[in-house]
């Protein structure tokens, strides 16, 4: 419909957690909303990358069902990270055909961070794999991307739902998907554990602020998901897709008030 609002739809960080966006995105295919623009951070990059390239939400959740954690774990002698990310790297550049970001299918912006400058890098352009390996380099897990002289780490460590980004790129209507924290542990846990929920601790008190610039926040319940988790793709991706139902009316309110604008 021509002057209609331009929508933009952020997805935020959570290992495990993040792979309720999938649910997400296939609610708002059911209510058939045309998303303009995306932003990911960590897992929203993962998941809103390879949609982005045309990839459905059910062939999303089975390509997660069904490629083996040993696929893409290259462990290493730690040095930078336990694992080095090649494997990885190299399924995602199979999956999304080696595209560009400003070739996909609609307008995408991902999310990473600068080891040396502490500073939020946006990704609008280049090879949509490296952008979304940078993302998902969660510090210590994974070894950095050393890209055009900069040190890529996990976007959730600056930005755990990059809202304000859509804004900066013209988006009328920004709904964001926080997917939340996982329970802290008492008890001692896996390394993988301990530094997500370090991330966690520290993207509570910085994510505040931009949050103030959604239209919409949908908060899935999913803090009974560890961020280690993977293996409940079906669980997650149904929680994003009730949650997000949850939450028609008020999506719909939103998009109808802007229309009337």
């Amino acid at each position: 419909m021509e002057g209609r609002p331009k929508i933009g739809l952020a997805l935020g960080s959570g290992a495990a957690r993040g792979l309720a966006h999938i649910g997400v995105l296939k609610a708002f295919e059911e209510l058939k909303i045309e998303v303009d623009m995306i932003s990911g951070s960590s897992a929203g990059a993962l998941i809103g990358g390879l949609y982005c390239t045309g990839i459905p939400p059910n062939m999303i959740k089975n390509l997660a069902i069904q490629i083996d954690k040993r696929m893409w774990t290259d462990f290493t002698v730690p040095r930078k990270g336990i694992i080095k990310g090649d494997r990885i790297q190299e399924i995602l550049k199979l999956i999304t055909a080696d595209r560009s970001i400003e070739d996909l299918d609609r307008e995408l912006v991902i999310v990473a961070t600068d080891l040396k400058t502490g500073e939020e890098v946006i990704f609008t352009e280049g090879p949509l794999h490296t952008a979304i390996r940078a993302s998902i380099s969660v510090p210590g897990v994974f070894e950095p991307v050393e890209y055009k002289d900069r040190v890529l780490v996990d976007g959730g460590v600056v930005d755990r739902v990059p809202i304000s980004v859509l804004k900066n790129m013209g988006a009328d209507i920004v709904i964001a998907v926080d997917v939340g924290f996982s329970k802290y542990q008492s008890k001692v846990i896996h390394m993988f554990e301990i530094v997500l929920q370090s991330i966690d601790i520290m993207a509570k008190q910085i994510m505040e602020p931009d949050l103030k610039l959604a239209d919409l926040i949908i908060r899935l319940p999913l803090n009974h998901i560890e961020s280690s988790n993977f293996e409940l793709v079906e669980e997650c991706a149904l929680i994003g897709y009730e949650s997000t139902m949850e939450n028609k009316d008020k999506i719909l309110h939103i998009l109808d008030n802007h229309s009337l604008i």
